[in-house]
């Protein structure tokens, strides 16, 4: 698939069938999210991979809206440094580019994927910080679902031209 044909096509999945993935797809989807652009090339980020359901099955306990981390095969929790991070609010930014590159990776490997976003909500922030047993410093951005699917969805056209302004609003 080419990346336009990814980007386009690519949707949230939030139904998987009980199918491992495996470690070397796993690395790849970190490796696509390492090739994230970073402010100041600082790469903030961390990544932590769950496979072990008796981790991931405790996060909708504090995230109504991530009940699918129960039927998933993996799962990664992005994060980011705030020491590393080129300036305050830049460490966020070079997390979201990481995932989304995540979840474009996953999509080219035929894998289903959702974001769940954690930041900025503080509820889920504490909460993934001691589930994950995450340092003061680290952040985390977001945890991405991930699986075989077991829905197919077709394509979104959302382009909007009233959302394009050129030179001046």
């Amino acid at each position: 698939m080419d990346l336009m044909e990814a980007i386009l096509t690519r949707r949230s999945i939030r139904q998987f069938k009980d199918q491992p993935v495996s470690k070397e797809i796993i690395d790849e989807l970190l490796r696509a999210a390492m090739a994230a652009p970073s402010a100041g090339n600082r790469q903030p980020w961390h990544f932590v991979v769950l496979t072990d359901h008796n981790i991931m099955d405790k996060i909708p306990e504090f995230h109504p809206h991530s009940t699918m981390l129960i039927q998933a095969a993996a799962a990664i929790a992005v994060c980011w440094d705030k020491n590393s991070e080129l300036a305050d609010g830049y460490g966020i930014q070079d997390a979201a580019a990481a995932m989304e590159n995540i979840l474009l990776a996953a999509h080219s490997f035929g894998l289903g994927a959702v974001w769940l976003g954690i930041f900025p909500r503080l509820h889920r922030v504490e909460k993934l910080k001691r589930l994950l047993n995450l340092p003061e410093h680290i952040m985390p951005m977001g945890v991405v679902a991930i699986g075989h699917p077991d829905e197919k969805k077709p394509p979104a056209n959302r382009f909007d031209p009233k959302k394009v302004h050129f030179e001046k609003w």
